[in-house]
């Protein structure tokens, strides 16, 4: 089984999108918490829109975005702090039954991860995969 991450931090819809395409990917789990964005394109309802329009459908699983003092530490570069906090959110039973789902998706079709850094290293999305994506293969998309 295969997953691919994706950030969308400094893309264009065009480039985002076009990277999708070139990967095969059919379907966007969005692992934000909060699923706004000020680039034009990338909140919630218009990235929806915009992936339905290519055939990729959207799925948003809240509980398995970073919850904001993990946001704060991941901005300020402080990866021991994200990773504290992110554990954390990976042991409520809502982020558990987010997980399963994501596993369920993910065998469903080819798939994505979305997040807004660029560098999947600093970001939750790894910690994420590391954590409940055992056995699954991962490959992460550049815009």
């Amino acid at each position: 089984m295969k997953v691919f991450t994706i950030g969308y931090e400094g893309a264009t819809m065009d480039s985002f999108l076009a990277a999708l395409e070139r990967a095969g990917v059919e379907q966007v789990i969005d692992v934000r918490q909060l699923p706004l964005s000020r680039r034009p394109g990338f909140s919630k309802t218009p990235l929806a829109t915009a992936l339905g329009e290519r055939g990729i459908s959207y799925v948003h699983l809240k509980a398995l975005g970073t919850p904001k003092p993990g946001r704060d530490a991941a901005k300020k570069g402080d990866r021991a702090t994200l990773e504290a906090v992110y554990s954390g959110q990976l042991e409520l039973p809502e982020a558990q039954a987010a997980a399963a789902r994501m596993r369920d998706l993910i065998a469903q079709k080819p798939s994505a991860l979305l997040c807004f850094e660029r560098d999947p290293c600093l970001c939750h999305r790894t910690l994420l995969l590391d954590s409940e994506g055992k056995g699954v293969e991962v490959e992460d998309l550049f815009p």
